[in-house]
C-alpha cells in the first residue's frame, strides 16, 4: 500500500468511527430520550420532523440526550429538576410540561417540582415563576401516583 493509500485509508477509518460514534450516541440519546420522556412525546416529537427540523432533532437526540443526560455525575431525578429550573428560565412552557412528565418519570414528586419552581421566583421574576405552575400544572393535575 503507497502512502498516499494508506494515508487515504486512515481518514476514511476516522470518518467512519466519528461516524457510527455518532449513530451510536444518536441512537442511544433516543433510547435515554424515551425512557424520561416516554414514547408518546418521542414519536409526536421525531414524527412531525421535516426537512426544516430534523438537524435540530438529531443534535437534540446525539448532545441533550446522547451525551448530556447520560453522565453519572448527577442521577436522572436531579438532572430533570435541575431542566425544569433552567426551563423556567427561558420561560419555556412546553418544554416544561414535557420535563415535568420526565421528571415525574424519574422518581421526583410533585413537592419537589412546585419547590423548584417557587424556588425560582426570586431569581426569576414572579411572572415566570407563575408561567412555570401554569405550564406543569395540567401535568401534575393528571398524574397519577
Amino acid at each position: 500500500m503507497s502512502g498516499l493509500q494508506a494515508e487515504y485509508s486512515s481518514v476514511n477509518l476516522i470518518f467512519y468511527l466519528e461516524l457510527m460514534g455518532d449513530f451510536m450516541t444518536k441512537e442511544a440519546g433516543e433510547k435515554v430520550r424515551r425512557e424520561v420522556m416516554g414514547d408518546e412525546f418521542v414519536d409526536r416529537a421525531l414524527h412531525n420532523v421535516d426537512e426544516l427540523t430534523a438537524p435540530l432533532q438529531e443534535y437534540i437526540n446525539a448532545h441533550a440526550w446522547g451525551s448530556t443526560w447520560q453522565r453519572d455525575d448527577l442521577d436522572r431525578k436531579t438532572r430533570s429538576l435541575v431542566t425544569l429550573a433552567m426551563l423556567t428560565a427561558q420561560k419555556a412552557t412546553t418544554e416544561i410540561k414535557g420535563h415535568t412528565r420526565g421528571a415525574l418519570r424519574n422518581g421526583a414528586t410533585k413537592q419537589e417540582i412546585t419547590a423548584v419552581f417557587l424556588h425560582s421566583a426570586p431569581y426569576c421574576g414572579a411572572p415566570t415563576a407563575q408561567e412555570a405552575f401554569r405550564a406543569a400544572k395540567e401535568v401534575l393535575d393528571s398524574w397519577e401516583d
